[in-house]
């Protein structure tokens, strides 16, 4: 874990999971998580592998039009995935296109639905944007079964839209809407200390 105090760059708290912005200091870790998941992220998304990139990642995540966030775990402070939103358009768009990615040892734990929430917080109530899009390959199965839960509705289908590996990949196009969170779910926000005011956002199904 980075050895720089991570609390003063928490952005969203969950149960388990809280966003935050990366650092300098973050760069072992995270290299190394990713070269571990290399097989789990194959042809889906290419992370940074090298220092150079990702130095480059950090710049990115630095630009006006981009937020990049670490997923990381409550217990341990461990990195456990990527979110980026991306191509982020206020006036009368006030849109973003939604990346992201997990750590190999942390699939498949529910972690990456938690951090979720947390991103679709942070977009809607404080970045203040309407729509975000997020475009998935077909065969990942995975990530379209995560979008879907959180409540997105697939849109269309894109062929060759993007090149990963090589090779022009189509993708199905997949959007969620602030009045899709408002129209399904109650959004509550409960403080666990109120001294700092970290906390944990939940979505209640109206019944």
């Amino acid at each position: 874990m980075a050895s720089m105090n991570t609390k003063d760059r928490r952005l969203q708290t969950g149960e388990r999971i809280f966003l935050r912005s990366a650092c300098d200091g973050d760069q072992a870790e995270f290299l190394d998580l990713m070269k571990r998941s290399k097989l789990l992220h194959r042809t889906f998304v290419s992370p940074p592998l090298k220092p150079i990139q990702f130095r480059a990642f950090l710049k990115r995540g630095s630009q006006a039009d981009t937020r990049s966030y670490l997923a990381c775990r409550r217990e341990d402070e461990r990195i456990v995935g990527v979110f980026t939103l991306s191509q982020i358009f206020m006036d009368g768009f006030r849109s973003a296109y939604l990346g992201y990615y997990v750590g190999g040892p942390f699939a498949g734990q529910g972690y990456m639905s938690e951090g979720m929430q947390l991103v679709l917080n942070e977009a809607f109530n404080r970045l203040k944007l309407h729509r975000i899009e997020a475009n998935i390959q077909p065969s990942n199965i995975s990530s379209i079964a995560l979008v879907s839960r959180a409540g997105f509705s697939r849109e269309g289908y894109s062929r060759r839209y993007l090149k990963i590996g090589g090779r022009w990949r189509d993708h199905e196009r997949w959007a969620i809407l602030l009045e899709d969170t408002r129209k399904e779910f109650s959004i509550t926000w409960i403080c666990s200390d109120n001294r700092d005011l970290e906390g944990r956002w939940m979505r209640k199904q109206r019944v």
